[in-house]
């Protein structure tokens, strides 16, 4: 009597299958012992930032910067010139795409973890050999084999394969949205840093200007002097020459801001033209402001290239885990069901059932050396990872020490460099006079007038820089970014970002 197994009994059969077959896998496997890392992500107190971070004469702890801290500097042109770039600058939209891209990847790798169902029918015109395994009336005669069926598979990931890519993937998606973030910071501070340049040429070209117009009052005294017979025409010509030398620095200063006002358009990505639209900027100036008092630790949360930076460590350990995953056995599960003839009848029917189910392995038991290496690949991209976010975060605190330092420096500077300049004018006023009724000679006089203009462009270009120290010290600080209002904040565990050690 033909003995079958009962259906009560077949998924037992099938788990104690799986697990024989995983016993086996386990003890037959590829070994990755002796493969590892020593590195470890820096820690905020790993870095000596006390004094550099810190200024014992603030009073009271500042703000970290909104994300609206360009409005602070009171020009609503400038206002403008962001809010178009943020919509169309081309690097904004690389930026973009890179996202959509690696939020693809993440999906794509999730996919693994859920079964596959699919469906397929064929019709297929056969003559069968009858000099092989097919009997008559088979062997020799043609047949149409009519087939449809629904097919399931689904992979065990026992070993968290699948999660691994799929969290690697969430992790490289991350650190391309942190990217992103930083992109859209630099672009926002390029801009201000340029329309800040732009705000000190048309000081500039004030102070030409006003040096124009007195050498062409000088160059009026010179010929009254000649007249008299106080000066010579070698005086004259002087006086023509320096003015002329004059105007053409203003023509140069004008070249100058046009160049400016094109690299603007540029970066709004509307092209050059868009900058020639452009009045005058008015941005105002600007207090020195307040560190935050928890600067040296938030930061890591408060700059977009920290925080892409660890996502990249976080995805390099689970590539780690997924290299790692591949030493062991994949199983799979697979199950068919459906209609298959050779009869020329109607194929679904009971009699054209087939059904097939079961377990599948594939062992890793020699593979060249090619799991090792893949291994010992994933464990070089941590070290890099681990690598450039210490130097990230290294950077980033020098970076803010540096702007901190320049803008303690430039505040020092300005009132010497006003007391430089109230004297310089006082002594052209003096010269001038003198001069005009022959007291000095035109030589004196010009060495004045260049005291003057030496001191009021050293004002300019001071002042120009203590506005750029500033919308340093903001990028420095991130511009308003936050990791954890962004959805970006990945909370540090006991171990997280560190692999697993074999």
């Amino acid at each position: 009597m033909k003995r079958t197994m009962s259906p009560a009994f077949r998924p037992r059969a099938i788990a104690a299958c799986v697990a024989m077959i995983g016993l086996l896998g386990l003890s037959g496997c590829a070994s990755f012992s002796g493969i590892g890392s020593d590195k470890h992500i820096a820690q905020a107190s790993d870095f000596a930032t006390q004094r550099s971070l810190s200024d014992p004469q603030q009073q009271n702890a500042g703000q970290w910067p909104g994300s609206d801290w360009v409005k602070q500097f009171g020009d609503p042109q400038l206002n403008a010139l962001i809010e178009e770039a943020l919509a169309s600058s081309p690097n904004l939209q690389q930026a973009q795409a890179r996202i959509a891209a690696a939020g693809a990847m993440a999906e794509a790798k999730g996919a693994p973890l859920l079964p596959t169902v699919t469906a397929d029918a064929s019709l297929i015109r056969n003559q069968f050999s009858n000099t092989t395994i097919y009997p008559e009336p088979y062997g020799g005669n043609w047949f149409n084999e009519k087939k449809a069926m629904i097919n399931i598979g689904y992979e065990l990931d026992l070993w968290n394969k699948n999660h691994a890519a799929l969290a690697q993937a969430i992790s490289s998606e991350k650190a391309a949205e942190a990217s992103g973030q930083e992109a859209r910071l630099a672009l926002t501070a390029s801009i201000v840093s340029a329309y800040s340049q732009l705000a000190a040429q048309y000081a500039l070209q004030d102070v030409l200007q006003r040096t124009v117009d007195q050498r062409d009052a000088l160059q009026k005294i010179t010929i009254e002097r000649v007249r008299t017979g106080l000066d010579t025409q070698i005086e004259r010509n002087q006086s023509r020459s320096s003015s002329a030398d004059a105007r053409a620095q203003l023509e140069q200063s004008q070249g100058q801001i046009t160049l400016t006002r094109q690299q603007l358009g540029a970066l709004t990505g509307h092209g050059p033209d868009r900058g020639l639209q452009l009045a005058a900027p008015q941005m105002t100036r600007l207090a020195t402001p307040g560190l935050p008092a928890d600067l040296p630790l938030n930061l890591l949360g408060r700059r977009p290239d920290i925080v892409a930076a660890r996502w990249q460590v976080e995805a390099a350990t689970q590539g780690i885990d997924v290299a790692k995953s591949r030493f062991y056995p994949d199983i799979n599960l697979s199950a068919a069901i459906g209609f298959d003839t050779l009869l020329n009848t109607n194929p679904f029917t009971a009699a054209s059932k087939s059904i097939a189910f079961g377990p599948a392995i594939s062992l890793p038991i020699f593979e060249g050396g090619a799991l090792r290496a893949g291994l010992k690949g994933e464990y070089a991209n941590y070290d890099l990872a681990v690598a450039t976010y210490n130097k990230t975060v290294n950077d980033a605190y020098a970076d803010v020490a540096r702007q901190i330092a320049s803008i303690h420096s430039t505040e020092r500077q300005l009132p010497i460099r006003r007391e430089a300049l109230e004297a310089a004018e006082r002594a052209y006023d003096l010269a001038k006079e003198r001069y005009r009724i022959g007291l000095v000679s035109q030589l004196t006089l010009l060495s004045a007038e260049t005291g003057v203009l030496a001191q009021r462009q050293a004002m300019v270009s001071l002042e120009a820089a203590r506005r750029d120290q500033q919308v340093a010290l903001y990028k420095a600080l991130g511009g308003g970014f936050e990791a954890q209002q962004a959805g970006l904040a990945l909370a540090d565990k006991p171990g997280q970002g560190q692999p697993k050690q074999p």
